[in-house]
């Protein structure tokens, strides 16, 4: 599609990086993150959508449009577009026009403001007065507003007359411009939008109902508000590719509806208060590339279901507390294409899965905060593409199986500690020095102590109770312990067993 003045984005707002780039970052997430939404290429029947070779010696813009235009722009602080003779024909950025099929007018399609970076040339909004004119609604053919950072210094509601634009409209982002109140039920009367980004306000009260009316959508992004109540019900947005809801006040549970919105590839519902389990539904997303429910209230068991999700290249479940769930060992043997898995702080028990070795893409991988015992797998030696690699913070023992090329590569990225049982193995060169060894015993000491404890309890189990005291004594952490508690707490778990063993002895 052609436009009056060659245009400095897609006809569809595109908001910065492509969705495949978003999620392969590591968590966490940056305020400024936009998402990809293919654009729409429908328009109304007496446009046209052909390539044009350029201007009409004859074709204007329409009047009526040039008026309202230029109202919407002196709203913005923008009064010097009353200058301009023809908006569609005068060469500035922010403004998108086609021309009809009569070739006499051209019509506003288009409209963007604010600086979106210093590559951008949509015009600036004056914050401290700026507001959005009811002259937009006198754009019939409008399929697209933008407007980013404009009312910063002027905080004022979504305005409810946009359910009224016309039946062309697509796509309607309000970015970081501090709008306040609730999202107007109104919105719901757009029935052919496709993109609603409302990221980055201050925004309350619950999502309206009628936002469940718009089965068109492809993207919703409601993130960074203060929005509450219960996330809505998407069973029938089958389009739906985008849905962040990110970073507000929402609770309840996590809709199973979302497994009917099979084109879903993102799904961020992180930084909530949603509880209940994660429902089974979600594994039939068989296009999803990034799940984020990190940071909300939500219980055991992780859905085996999500094992399924074969283009997942994102798992975040970090920091809801399913105390004493285990992942099963087979969980990830499905999960090909992750590049980053963070299940932080939850409580998981269990052995860790040695599946997750085999994840040869893996590039984020948190474990750390959880309960965790046995061994890290020998299969962690083959993530090579790892830069991120926590376990610290867990009930792990044995010996570390990452080679020295491994611990240097990861650097701090690799982290161990607050396991009391996990050494190192002296014979392998080249450790000094490695960071993430700090306060990690090596296991020829771990393996010294572990038999002076067997020879001294064998020794003693049919002693005077004046023995303990010694026992007690030689079980006393090592120097250097990064969780002197522990040991404290396991001195006393020898003292009562021998205690006890005294006691057996003497009634028999």
């Amino acid at each position: 599609m052609a436009s009056a003045a060659p245009p400095a984005w897609p006809p569809i707002i595109v908001l910065v990086a492509a969705l495949l780039a978003v999620v392969a970052r590591p968590p966490p997430r940056c305020r400024a993150e936009f998402t990809v939404v293919v654009p729409d290429t429908s328009s109304a029947a007496a446009l046209v959508d052909a390539p044009q070779p350029g201007f009409s010696d004859t074709a204007r813009t329409d009047p009526a449009e040039q008026r309202a235009v230029q109202e919407v722009m002196a709203a913005t602080g923008n009064g010097w577009a009353w200058g301009i003779p023809d908006v569609c024909r005068g060469r500035w950025h922010g403004i998108e026009c086609v021309p009809d099929r009569g070739g006499a007018y051209y019509h506003v399609v288009s409209l963007s403001f604010g600086a979106l970076s210093d590559d951008t040339a949509f015009p600036a909004c004056d914050g401290a007065s700026a507001t959005l004119s009811p002259a937009v609604l006198a754009l019939p053919h409008l399929r697209s507003l933008f407007f980013y950072r404009c009312f910063t210094g002027n905080p004022q509601p979504v305005a409810a007359f946009l359910g009224r634009l016309g039946p062309a409209f697509r796509s309607l982002v309000l970015r970081q411009n501090g709008h306040v109140g609730p999202i107007p039920a109104e919105l719901g009367d757009l029935r052919a939008l496709r993109v609603l980004d409302l990221h980055g306000n201050d925004l309350s009260s619950a999502i309206p109902a009628t936002i469940q009316s718009l089965v068109h959508l492809q993207m919703l992004d409601l993130s960074y508000n203060r929005l509450a109540g219960a996330v809505p019900d998407f069973r029938f947005h089958r389009r739906l590719s985008v849905l962040d809801l990110s970073h507000n006040a929402l609770q309840g549970p996590v809709p199973a509806s979302l497994g009917h919105c099979r084109s879903l590839l993102k799904i961020d519902l992180s930084q909530n208060f949603l509880s209940g389990t994660i429902p089974d539904t979600l594994g039939d997303l068989s296009e999803l590339i990034l799940l984020d429910l990190s940071h909300n209230a939500l219980s055991g068991p992780i859905p085996a279901a999500l094992g399924r999700l074969s283009s997942l290249r994102s798992l975040i479940l970090s920091d809801n507390r399913m105390q004493f769930t285990t992942v099963p060992g087979s969980f990830f043997a499905g999960l090909k294409a992750l590049t980053t898995l963070v299940l932080s702080g939850m409580g998981l028990s269990g052995t860790i899965p040695e599946s997750i070795g085999e994840l040869s893409e893996l590039r984020v991988l948190r474990l750390d905060g959880n309960q965790f015992t046995g061994v890290i797998p020998a299969s962690f030696r083959r993530l090579e593409k790892a830069s991120e690699l926590r376990v610290d913070g867990n009930r792990l023992v044995g010996s570390i199986p990452f080679g020295k090329e491994m611990m240097w590569r990861l650097g701090k990225k690799l982290r161990v500690g607050g396991n009391e049982g996990l050494c190192y193995d002296t014979k392998q060169e080249g450790l000094e020095g490695v960071v993430s060894l700090a306060g990690v015993a090596d296991c020829d000491s771990v393996r010294s102590r572990t038999t002076q404890h067997l020879v001294l309890i064998n020794g003693t189990a049919g002693a005077r109770p004046g023995a303990v005291d010694r026992v007690t004594t030689s079980s006393a952490a090592p120097s250097g312990s990064r969780h002197p508690d522990g040991a404290r707490v396991g001195s006393w778990l020898v003292f009562l067993s021998l205690h006890l063993a005294w006691f057996a002895g003497f009634l028999l």
